[in-house]
């Protein structure tokens, strides 16, 4: 008995066609990765958990097991020694939009609650790091982008900042149409003149 696909995006033929150039499949492949890095820094998220997302939703037969999820994320442009494959597929796209996004809906409460304490902080002018959850955040994305990609001597500053949009970011796309705005702002980043 096979399980119904879950529809939070378009049938592929509704879907605007991913660009054609090799910048513009670098970009996206490069923000899925670092939003599901962001995903594994703020929820303390695994392979294991990215998994069980693909076979909830039905994306099992695109995403398999620990080594096609590595060969997709190795995909990116920005990790080290990526020695996964280079191309990126509709399908492959839209299996980790719809995967990033159920995670980010699945842990929209510590999402939520971080976005929350940043904009006190903000408000307060206290620096991202007086509060525990963004803290923590910080140190794990920090850390994980240092280990992984090849920029690995990038300046905290720039590291805080990267790791604060994409944490506000996955506030929108863990909601309601969440799969459908991160599908189009990939394709809106991807876009030369956008």
């Amino acid at each position: 008995m096979s399980r119904p696909r879950l529809t939070l995006l378009p049938s592929l033929q509704e879907l605007p066609a991913l660009p054609a150039t090799v910048e513009q499949l670098d970009s996206i492949k490069a923000h899925l990765d670092l939003l599901l890095l962001a995903l594994e820094a703020i929820a303390d998220l695994g392979s294991e958990a990215m998994l069980e997302a693909a076979e909830t939703l039905g994306l099992d037969t695109v995403i398999t097991d620990r080594v096609s999820l590595w060969r997709l994320r190795q995909s990116s442009p920005l990790r080290k020694s990526s020695g996964g494959r280079k191309k990126l597929d509709v399908e492959e796209a839209r299996s980790l939009v719809l995967m990033s996004c159920h995670l980010a809906q699945t842990h929209r409460q510590v999402i939520r609650e971080a976005v929350d304490r940043l904009e006190r902080l903000t408000a307060q002018r206290k620096p991202p790091h007086s509060a525990a959850v963004l803290g923590d955040y910080l140190d794990r994305f920090c850390n994980f982008y240092q280990e992984r990609m090849v920029d690995d001597d990038a300046a905290i500053a720039e590291l805080t900042e990267l790791a604060l949009k994409l944490l506000i970011d996955l506030v929108f796309y863990s909601g309601s149409g969440g799969s459908r705005r991160l599908w189009l702002a990939l394709l809106d980043r991807s876009n030369p003149t956008g």
